[in-house]
């Protein structure tokens, strides 16, 4: 639990940087907390949407996996599978694709770094419609920092995914040379100009995922 000042910060970060993201033409909403934020995820969903998801820690913290799975919505489900690539694959035509994000810069840059590849090419290109749900924790000064952040969790993501890197020992990133390592692809996407409101984002003023 944050104490109170830190709370109060990280409000003033997400409420601040979510008219950012307006200016940007992204569909920005301000969530007090990850139940809110989960309220505007599923309000945003009709029944009976093809869903896809990006590996993401927040969306696991608000349970929206398991809402998919038990409601009425046609989940491609990347954790039960036997095929995790076919499932990449298939969600790039999902209809709404639900994801977290790594980073984003106080201009309103979304900044990703992926093993494989799949949930960044999403972002940008397939499914009609794209939901992110971010801490405000991850609001960075700008793309340096944020590729610095990424650098700095992904001993972790690589532990969470039980992936053998050096960095899964030292805890540091290694610039490993494998393929197994999370930092393959790195992604920008400096606005939402080109399709307004195909992405939107939900900031939680709280600090939450990793």
């Amino acid at each position: 639990m944050n104490n109170p000042m830190t709370k109060w910060r990280y409000e003033a970060i997400g409420k601040n940087i979510t008219e950012v993201l307006k200016e940007k033409e992204f569909d920005a909403h301000y969530a007090d907390n990850l139940e809110e934020a989960k309220k505007i995820v599923l309000d945003m969903i009709p029944e009976g949407a093809v869903i896809g998801l990006g590996g993401s820690v927040t969306l696991n913290q608000m349970g929206l996996v398991e809402t998919f799975r038990e409601g009425n919505y046609q989940l491609i489900d990347r954790y039960n599978c036997e095929d995790h690539v076919q499932k990449y694959h298939e969600a790039m035509s999902s209809e709404y694709f639900v994801t977290g994000t790594n980073a984003i810069t106080r201009t309103g840059e979304l900044v990703n770094m992926d093993c494989s590849g799949n949930r960044v090419a999403a972002m940008i290109f397939g499914p009609r419609r794209v939901i992110v749900v971010v801490g405000a924790n991850k609001v960075v000064e700008n793309l340096d920092a944020a590729i610095a952040r990424i650098k700095e969790i992904a001993p972790i993501n690589s532990k969470r995914n039980n992936h053998t890197t050096p960095c899964t020992i030292s805890g540091f990133c290694e610039d490993c040379k494998t393929g197994k390592r999370m930092c393959n692809y790195l992604t920008v996407i400096y606005h939402g100009m080109k399709n307004p409101g195909r992405i939107s984002v939900v900031v939680v003023g709280d600090e939450v995922g990793l």
